[in-house]
């Protein structure tokens, strides 16, 4: 359990949530949990003109048939957002590959140059990772954060709930080692 200068620190820092404007491109990161709620989200920043673009990064997960990828943009169509705005990776088995992957096909189909910011939408235990994943990677694009999960408990209470503080912590913990061995960049 940790104690309330560490729940003070991570709620001041991990949940990095950023205040929005119009992007470029949305980047979905995808997930094996809350597959719905990520493409609901997506879909509605796209509707409310938060983005023009998206990309959905994620592999075929042990057990699953379909590519995170596959699973969540087909959500985001079926919600009405139209398939040729979508971009689609689907090979990334972690957050590295995901930007590792995608910058490829971005790059493409978009071109790095033309993009000057993007959303990151992800879970809100991994937080910041993926904008410190992203910038240390394409360190020149402008980065906003949109965090979601489906635990009942609110975010400033998350080490009351067993399961979400088992996520926060373990993804806190890895900050430290991913900063030392370079997979990801300070940020913001």
């Amino acid at each position: 359990m940790p104690d309330a200068a560490e729940v003070a620190a991570i709620n001041a820092t991990h949940f990095a949530d950023t205040g929005l404007s119009p992007a470029d491109l949305l980047f979905v990161f995808g997930t094996r949990e809350d597959a719905e709620l990520r493409a609901e989200t997506g879909f509605a920043l796209w509707r409310d003109g938060l983005c023009r673009w998206a990309i959905v990064s994620g592999g075929v997960t042990p057990g699953a048939e379909a590519s995170e990828c596959e699973i969540i943009k087909a959500e985001m169509v079926a919600r009405g957002m139209p398939a040729e705005k979508i971009l689609e990776e689907h090979r990334a088995m972690n957050t590295g590959e995901n930007v590792i992957f995608s910058l490829p096909v971005i790059d493409a189909a978009l071109g790095l140059h033309n993009i000057r910011s993007v959303i990151c939408l992800g879970n809100s235990w991994t937080a910041r990772r993926y904008a410190m994943t992203l910038h240390r990677h394409w360190p020149e694009v402008a980065k906003m954060l949109v965090t979601i999960d489906s635990f009942a408990t609110p975010r400033a209470l998350w080490h009351t709930d067993p399961e979400f503080r088992r996520r926060v912590l373990r993804e806190w913990d890895k900050i430290g080692p991913y900063m030392a061995r370079g997979f990801i960049a300070q940020w913001p």
